[in-house]
């Protein structure tokens, strides 16, 4: 009797077993992406006395994941570096700052809720995580720059039907600490962004509820991070800031829309209000709100219109300037990245009216080109007429041509000509002296990412 037992407890636990390993999945993708840039006044205009860079970055990653009913794990290393940063011989004990290697990505998500049911789920995701909501306006994994961008957050999700309901929670420290939690918010490394003046929130949370239409989605988004409070040395040095207790609080809610009518026509639309206090500790009223229509001529060619809007300037001591977040800048600011990516342009704000146009050749083949007018949300005094105001930034010009050679193997080529005013390299904006009249910005780019999918 006692052998019948074992025996059916061994098969049952066999059965439990292969039963659990059947629904297993592993995912693993390498990721090689060489860029080679020209760049003759890319992020702001060269003086007069300066030549063009060139160079070629590469991003080295390995990506894995672990799916099972219940479980899913996710991890992302990447190096990131120029050729020729490391040379043949150098000595990685002494020269820290050379290291390119980083973990960018390493969580673990919790299904809460009953599996059997699948009408709504609740799962946890805890760890260091890609953020990606809507266009990736305000949040977004910036994949462009070859380190991307990631939170150490946790993020609550729950999902039903058409709708998402996310919730989110971080909270950042330099290091472990015997007592306090002040955080310095300018950590050393390469924090390659001019949102929040350079600065790395202490903290942040965010609630997302969207749902899904026939042809689109719609959500809303209610944002929330805080910065270390601080002051600046008087006695020694004005330019040092020194942490204190507290934190200064930014808020960011508004909605998103997009949809296809009549399978031609996309309408794309935001509108965001921001307030409290930014990382600077100045009270804060402002806001943000783009439109985009896009027409499908057919099935190969689209052309569309939009505008996009920031407020900025400053009244009193009450600042109008938006700052929008942690997206994708480099995806809708034009391509160069003259605004709100590596490079600051003062606080006027801006306002960008655009044509894009896109033209699939075969299925193979795509090329895009878009036309920017850039002006600044505030008038600004004109250094060529002294007395005046202005708030022309200029135009942009992006073409890019693409190529998926295999369904792993990409290449990818760009042109962008900035036709720059006087305006643009004034002091209150990029503050460039002696400036040169146009700008240039050339990359060529071979993405190569094989994918693997192993099921026991």
């Amino acid at each position: 009797m006692k052998k019948k037992i074992l025996y059916a407890a061994a098969y049952i636990l066999l059965q439990l077993t292969f039963s659990f390993r059947l629904q297993a999945q592993f995912n693993i993708s390498w990721q090689l992406r060489n860029r080679a840039e020209f760049r003759s006044g890319q992020g702001a205009p060269l003086p007069e006395d300066a030549s063009p860079a060139f160079f070629i970055s590469q991003r080295t990653g390995l990506q894995a994941s672990y799916n099972t009913q219940r479980l899913k794990f996710g991890l992302a290393l990447r190096d990131v570096r120029v050729w020729g940063q490391d040379v043949s011989t150098i000595n990685k004990i002494s020269t820290q700052q050379n290291n390119g290697v980083m973990l960018h990505e390493a969580w673990a998500e919790l299904l809460l809720s009953d599996s059997s049911v699948k009408q709504h789920a609740l799962s946890l995701k805890i760890g260091r995580q890609e953020l990606a909501y809507d266009d990736q306006r305000l949040i977004g994994n910036l994949d462009w720059l070859q380190q991307g961008r990631r939170h150490d957050a946790a993020l609550l999700k729950y999902e039903r039907g058409s709708w998402t309901l996310h919730g989110s929670f971080a909270f950042n420290q330099n290091k472990e600490a015997a007592s306090g939690t002040i955080y310095n918010s300018e950590p050393p490394g390469n924090y390659a962004a001019s949102t929040n003046g350079g600065a790395m929130y202490k903290s942040m949370e965010f609630l997302y509820a969207g749902k899904k239409l026939k042809n689109g989605s719609a959500s809303f988004l209610f944002f929330a991070d805080q910065f270390n409070k601080y002051n600046y040395d008087s006695v020694n040095n004005m330019d040092v800031k020194q942490f204190q207790k507290g934190a200064w609080t930014r808020m960011t809610t508004g909605a998103y829309f997009n949809n296809l009518f009549f399978d031609m026509l996309n309408i794309n639309a935001g509108l965001y209000y921001q307030f409290g206090k930014n990382a600077s500790g100045q009270q804060l009223n402002a806001w943000m709100s783009n439109v985009y229509v896009q027409y499908s001529i057919n099935k190969k060619i689209a052309i569309g219109g939009g505008m996009d809007h920031t407020s900025g300037g400053t009244s009193g001591t009450t600042s109008h300037a938006f700052d929008p977040l942690y997206g994708t800048p480099h995806k809708f600011w034009g391509l160069m990245d003259y605004f709100y990516a590596g490079s600051g342009f003062g606080n006027g704000g801006l306002t960008d009216y655009y044509l894009k146009s896109k033209w699939k050749l075969a299925d193979r083949y795509l090329l895009t080109a878009d036309l920017h007018q850039f002006f600044s949300d505030s008038k600004i005094t004109d250094p060529l007429h002294p007395g005046s105001t202005n708030s022309n930034f200029g135009q942009e010009l992006d073409l890019v041509a693409v190529f998926n050679w295999r369904k792993d193997i990409t290449l990818e080529g760009g042109y962008s000509h900035f036709f720059t005013t006087s305006l643009l390299s004034s002091p209150a904006v990029k503050n460039i002296s002696n400036p040169q009249s146009g700008a240039n910005w050339v990359y060529i780019m071979i993405n190569i990412k094989p994918e693997y999918f192993f099921k026991f």
